[in-house]
């Protein structure tokens, strides 16, 4: 007979080492504490830098508060281990039908080539195909998408038996051919270099049509879907287009080897200028509309155009969460981290968020479970749709397979169009208590809070092999874009009505509310940072000392609190899998994306709740030029383009350059006792930023190819430190 524990579908384990983090934290805060008496007793009088004083007190009160609730998803992080063979010993082939979404918005951004790489590897999950159905909504509402949609249901009748028979992993095309040369599997040659063939035509053929913008006449007639385009369409006035390319419950739609394919369906909602779209969060609540009609699955997998699946049993470890007999039914959604296939080495912009996926969602975990991140999850369609939880809750797994009956497939698509209009919405509860929210840069974020707030609980699953690869940014500009929108969004979200202290306030546990304002904070870290940055070195400029001198015992909590934190932080990421240089990178981004990112978020969350902005959405580009690779993958920083971002953080640099060399003309004029005893710590944290700036001084004044900065924005740097100066002396605040 099965023990308790040998019923269980997936296990519980705390991470170790929380004995060491935990007397590094308490003694942190300890020195924090004394940091702050020593401010807080020792203001200076007037006229000897008493504001400059204060404003340090108020930065470094920030920095304590915010430090305390960072820790609340260190101290007890634990990881989930799912048993797939005791989920195939208990439910063999009984498994849910799983209806998977996939969002693009833009051909040119977000290739269609791309695109459909990711769908394919999403029809070839380990998994009874006729259980599947992968969704695509095409915000872009493009011929060409839809085009590449059409291909690759022609070319998933060879791939996926391909995968199954030769069980490759991963089953993305273009990972898998540019990983692989088909020596390690279990196919021939003569087959690898087939299919190899088949798809690079197919995708010749699909960038054509890109590139020409056009689709020949003769592919036209091949199937109906084309009918619906005309002149007149355009990405933002079509109407709603619903195309079923695949259906599994079609005799007929079987691979080459005579086995069911998953269901195949195109989706472009209406949109009309007159109407707002609400952005991703309205595509995937039309979506979840459109699938109901069609496939209506328990489960809603979500994942962006460019991740594709790098696990082919991802859904049945997803499952054992589910179908777990003791704590499947307070699962709300399985959180699977992000991860990318083109980081560099050294992790130049700080994108790989290993810290965040291995450390912090883990300890999200232990607290009610992760936050959804938009991408990677598995939901139950039950919460999409605004059930709260309660413990008599049964789940009716198999509802996917009942519902679908033999209907008329010109019937399904002409409901489901009605379903994808601009009017449908209308005086109903969807993008408030039904579906993802809208309003919100961040839809993600603001949707798994109500969900939690409901009741129900999340998992974290990150596998030795990562469920899902993706591109991440790989310019500084679409970094600095993206940490805007999220920081901006997550901002929204803190000074909204859900704010996780308000509105999750007697419905989930206080650190998980903290957990989330994490990243709700990240917007407003953008002032103290910036005021810490820029008034210690003007400080150090007019020789007025900040900090206690280096022969005073007061010195030491500042030293502890400095090197015990980053010297953890160190660990953290070398833990993870970080290099020496690329936690040095993430040091140098996080003060980019501070002084920059996180600064036009607060502006922008501030001027959208005085009215005098409205949300926008920018697609981050999935695609750059050779040029810009090629520095990329040499780990040199591309600036490029001039934009308001790039002037302040090469403001604060140059401003950082220029009071290094005025402190050091204090040692010259005052000797060794300045040195040593009355600027020490303001010398060194100005040296510090110097040396973390030296790519962006490089940038300015040494380099020659077109990533340097450009002069203009070099030009406009100097200006603004001139005028500081200027200001400075005329209204002198330290």
């Amino acid at each position: 007979m099965e023990t308790a524990t040998e019923r269980r579908l997936f296990a519980t384990e705390s991470l170790g080492g929380r004995a060491v983090y935990r007397l590094h934290a308490v003694t942190v805060f300890a020195g924090i504490l004394l940091v702050l008496y020593y401010r807080a007793t020792r203001v200076p009088a007037a006229g000897e830098g008493r504001a400059a004083w204060l404003g340090m007190l108020a930065a470094e009160l920030w920095y304590s508060a915010y430090w305390v609730i960072t820790q609340s998803v260190r101290w007890n992080p634990v990881r989930r281990r799912p048993f797939r063979e005791r989920l195939a010993a208990r439910y063999g082939e009984r498994l849910p039908c799983v209806d998977i979404f996939v969002c693009t918005a833009d051909p040119q951004s977000e290739p269609p080539s791309l695109v459909i790489s990711t769908i394919l590897s999403l029809m070839a999950y380990d998994y009874p195909a006729e259980k599947l159905s992968v969704y695509l909504s095409d915000d872009g509402g493009s011929v060409l998408t839809f085009y590449a949609m059409w291909e690759a249901s022609s070319f998933a009748k060879h791939w996926i038996p391909f995968c199954k028979r030769c069980n490759i992993d991963p089953r993305s095309p273009a990972a898998y051919f540019s990983e692989s040369d088909g020596r390690q599997d279990l196919c021939t040659p003569k087959e690898w270099s087939l299919i190899k063939d088949m798809y690079d035509e197919m995708t010749e053929r699909i960038d054509t049509a890109v590139m020409s913008d056009k689709i020949p006449e003769e592919i036209k007639a091949n199937h109906k879907g084309f009918c619906e385009w005309n002149p007149e369409i355009t990405s933002r006035n079509h109407q709603p287009i619903v195309q079923i390319l695949i259906d599994s419950k079609d005799q007929n739609a079987v691979d080459n080897e005579g086995n069911v394919l998953p269901t195949l369906v195109y989706m472009a909602r209406e949109k009309r200028p007159q109407h707002h779209h609400n952005f991703k969060a309205g595509a995937m609540n039309a979506l979840i509309r459109v699938s109901s009609v069609i496939s209506n699955s328990p489960i809603i997998m979500n994942v962006d155009c460019d991740m594709y699946s790098n696990n082919k049993d991802t859904i049945r470890d997803a499952l054992c969460f589910f179908l777990d007999e003791e704590m499947g039914h307070k699962i709300g959604f399985v959180q699977y981290p992000q991860s990318y296939n083109n980081m560099t080495k050294n992790d130049t912009y700080g994108n790989s968020m290993l810290v965040i996926s291995k450390v912090e969602l883990h300890g999200f975990d232990s607290v009610g479970g992760p936050l959804y991140i938009g991408t990677g999850c598995f939901h139950r369609r039950e919460i999409l749709c605004g059930r709260r939880f309660t413990d008599d809750y049964k789940e009716d797994w198999y509802r996917g397979i009942k519902d679908k009956i033999q209907e008329n497939i010109y019937d399904i698509e002409e409901k489901a169009k009605s379903l994808a209009t601009c009017t449908y919405e209308q005086d109903m509860q969807w993008g408030d208590e039904i579906g993802l929210k809208y309003g919100c840069p961040v839809e993600d974020v603001i949707t798994g809070l109500a969900i939690h707030c409901r009741g129900w609980e999340s998992v974290l699953n990150s596998p030795t092999r990562p469920a899902f690869m993706g591109v991440g940014p790989s310019t500084l500009a679409q970094t600095l874009l993206q940490h805007k929108r999220w920081s901006e969004g997550n901002f929204s979200i803190f000074l909204s009505k859900y704010c996780p202290f308000l509105f999750g306030h007697g419905k989930i546990k206080l650190r998980h509310q903290m957990g989330y304002c994490i990243y709700g904070l990240w917007a407003p870290n953008s002032l103290a940072t910036l005021y810490y940055v820029t008034i210690p070195s003007l400080a150090l400029l007019k020789g007025t000392p900040l900090f206690p001198e280096i022969t005073s015992p007061w010195i030491a909590p500042f030293l502890y609190v400095f090197f015990v934190k980053n010297m953890y932080s160190l660990y953290e990421a070398l833990s993870c899998g970080e290099t020496l240089k690329g936690w040095w990178n993430g040091q140098r981004m996080w003060l980019v994306k501070r002084i920059s990112s996180y600064l036009y978020g607060v502006i922008d969350t501030l001027r959208k709740l005085l009215g005098l902005s409205q949300m926008t959405f920018a697609v981050s580009s999935k695609v750059s030029d050779e040029d810009v690779s090629k520095r990329y993958e040499q780990e040199i920083m591309e600036f490029g383009s001039p934009t308001p971002e790039y002037v302040i953080i090469a403001t604060i640099a140059l401003l950082n350059l220029i009071c290094l060399v005025g402190g050091l003309r204090h040692i010259m004029t005052g000797g060794w006792n300045v040195l040593f005893n009355v600027l020490p710590a303001q010398i060194f944290l100005c040296e510090l930023l110097v040396i973390t700036n030296i790519p962006l001084y490089e940038a300015m004044f040494l380099r020659k190819d077109k990533g340097r900065i450009p002069f203009s924005v070099t030009l406009a740097s100097i200006g603004f430190v001139v005028l500081v100066c200027l200001v400075e002396i005329l209204v002198p605040i330290v």
